[in-house]
């Protein structure tokens, strides 16, 4: 499977990591490996050695077909339920490596660094581009999102994901992540919803 991650897909979000509401002239696009996809409620260890690690609350989309350069006329056809993940993110080395003009890749891929919930079927949701989605940590709301407010629609993305891999099941999207992003610590509880569905429970340790 591919973990296939957005980056910069809400301007307010841009705006709080670079003081200005930037939009890219393409996607930024980057993936994490498989091992670090955390699922079915398993806690996230946070690295000891990596400095101050963020949470960052996302739509997932499941990919349901093969693929490849999918018209996005079609692509609703090859997703098929949605869920909230956390791309956690180690932000100063992140921040280290961009200045260096390296990849994120690792601030973005160790090991438990993309979370995900349990997978609703998106028959069963409002249209993909009119959910709303928060993430509440110690029983307090911390990030908002709506997936109007994407700089790049769904269907976009994935139009333009298969147009450089092949699409195949099992594969997700990580679809971007709003405002309001922060760090995370030992013992936190995080929670998150897509709607009134709650789709992720789990602790940091």
């Amino acid at each position: 499977m591919k973990i296939f991650c957005v980056g910069m897909n809400y301007a307010q979000h841009n705006k709080e990591l670079t003081d200005t509401l930037i939009k890219t002239e393409e996607p930024v696009i980057f993936l994490k490996p498989d091992s670090s996809l955390l699922k079915n409620h398993k806690p996230f260890f946070i690295p000891d050695d990596l400095g101050r690690i963020d949470y960052e609350a996302e739509v997932v989309v499941h990919i349901n077909k093969l693929g490849k350069t999918v018209p996005i006329r079609f692509a609703p056809r090859y997703y098929d339920a949605v869920t909230l993940g956390i791309d956690f993110t180690a932000r100063e080395l992140q921040r280290r490596l961009s200045q260096n003009g390296q990849p994120w890749d690792l601030a973005k891929g160790f090991d438990g660094a993309a979370s995900i919930g349990e997978w609703t079927d998106k028959e069963l949701l409002p249209d993909i581009q009119r959910l709303r989605f928060h993430l509440d940590i110690n029983g307090k709301t911390v990030q908002e999102g709506y997936t109007g407010d994407m700089l790049r629609p769904v269907d976009d993305i994935v139009a333009y994901v298969s147009r450089f891999y092949t699409l195949k099941t099992g594969d997700i999207i990580y679809t971007g992540t709003p405002a309001g992003v922060g760090p995370v610590s030992i013992n936190d509880h995080l929670e998150g919803w897509i709607e009134e569905r709650k789709v992720l429970d789990f602790y940091c340790r």
